[in-house]
C-alpha cells in the first residue's frame, strides 16, 4: 500500500515589500549591500582574531531594513567571516501582534521568504514543546510576526542551508527562557538569534540616553533592569543575558543607532543596536 506524503504547511511571507523587498532579486542585492558596507566599515569587533572563541548568539534588529538593515548586517557578516557553518538557528523574537503567555512555535514546516523555503527542525520544536509546558504550537502567533520573518534574508544570505527553529515569545519567565537557551548552549552548530529593537518614539536625545543605558545593561549582562519599555524583544533578550551569564560568555557591541541616524527624523525615534556572544 502506497501512503502518500502529505504537502508541508509553508508560513509564507507576511512582510515582503514593506519591511524589506519582495522581489528576489532586489532583496538579494539589498542584502548583500549592506553586508558589503558592513564589513567595509571594518568593525572593531573581528571574531576571527579572538583566540578559541566560538560565536553563540547575535541580538540584532528587526525594523525595515531601510531603518535598521545597516545594524542587523553589523552583526550578520560575522557568519562570513570564516566562521563554522552553523546547520541550526534558534531565533528568538517578541510578539507583536498576539498577546502571549509563553512562547510559541509554529505548526507550519517551512517559513518561506522571497529568497526561498526554510526547512523547520521539527523533531526539535517536538522535544521543546514536549520538554517545556510553557511553548506551545501556534501558527496566528506566527502568521503577521515580523520580529523573526527579517532575519531571515540575512540568514539565507550567510548561512545558506539551514533548519531553523522560530520562537515567538511572550509573556515569559526570564528563568524559564534561559533554561531552554541553555539547552543549545554547547552545541556549536547551533546559533541564537534574538531579535530585539530599543526605544520607541522619544525624541533623538532622550532615545539616545535610553539606548545608552540599555546596552550597558545588555553588556553587563544584567536584564533585572530591563523592561519591555527599553526593548521590546525584552523577553527573549533577559533569557539570553542570563545564559550568557551562567556560560560566561563575551559580549561584544557592533553597533548602536536610531531611526534618526538612518531616516532622519529626529521627533520619534526608534533604538538599535547589535552585540555578538562568544564562548
Amino acid at each position: 500500500m502506497i501512503t502518500e506524503t502529505p504537502p508541508k504547511r509553508i508560513r509564507p511571507p507576511a512582510v515582503a515589500s514593506m519591511f524589506y523587498p519582495g522581489n528576489a532579486a532586489e532583496l538579494r542585492n539589498t542584502v548583500r549591500s549592506y553586508l558589503r558596507e558592513a564589513d567595509a566599515e571594518q568593525n572593531a569587533f573581528q571574531l576571527k582574531n579572538e583566540e578559541n572563541s566560538d560565536l553563540r548568539a547575535l541580538i540584532v534588529p528587526h525594523a525595515g531594513y531601510s531603518y535598521s538593515g545597516n545594524i542587523a548586517a553589523s552583526a550578520f557578516r560575522l557568519l562570513q567571516n570564516n566562521q563554522p557553518q552553523f546547520k541550526r538557528v534558534l531565533l528568538l523574537g517578541p510578539a507583536h501582534r498576539v498577546y502571549l503567555q509563553g512562547a510559541a512555535f509554529p505548526v507550519a514546516d517551512v517559513f518561506e521568504t522571497p529568497l526561498g523555503g526554510i526547512k523547520l527542525d521539527k523533531e526539535r520544536i517536538r522535544i521543546l514543546t514536549e520538554t517545556y509546558p510553557w511553548i506551545s504550537l501556534n501558527d496566528t502567533a506566527h502568521a503577521e510576526e515580523h520580529s523573526l520573518e527579517v532575519q531571515l534574508p540575512f540568514l539565507q544570505e550567510t548561512l545558506g542551508d539551514f533548519e531553523l527553529l522560530p520562537l515567538v515569545v511572550g509573556e515569559t519567565k526570564t528563568e524559564q527562557l534561559a533554561e531552554m537557551i541553555q539547552h543549545f548552549s554547547t552545541d556549536l552548530s547551533t546559533l541564537i538569534v534574538v531579535s530585539t529593537d530599543l526605544s520607541h518614539f522619544h525624541d533623538y536625545q532622550t532615545a539616545q540616553q535610553k539606548d545608552a543605558f540599555t546596552a550597558s545593561v545588555i553588556e553587563l549582562l544584567d536584564p533585572q533592569k530591563l523592561s519591555p519599555e527599553d526593548a521590546c524583544g525584552a523577553y527573549p533578550l533577559s533569557g539570553a543575558l542570563v545564559a550568557a551569564f551562567q556560560n560566561k560568555w563575551k559580549i561584544h557591541r557592533l553597533g548602536l543607532c536610531n531611526s534618526g541616524d538612518t531616516a532622519g527624523d529626529y521627533g520619534r525615534v526608534v533604538g538599535y543596536g547589535a552585540w555578538a556572544m562568544t564562548a
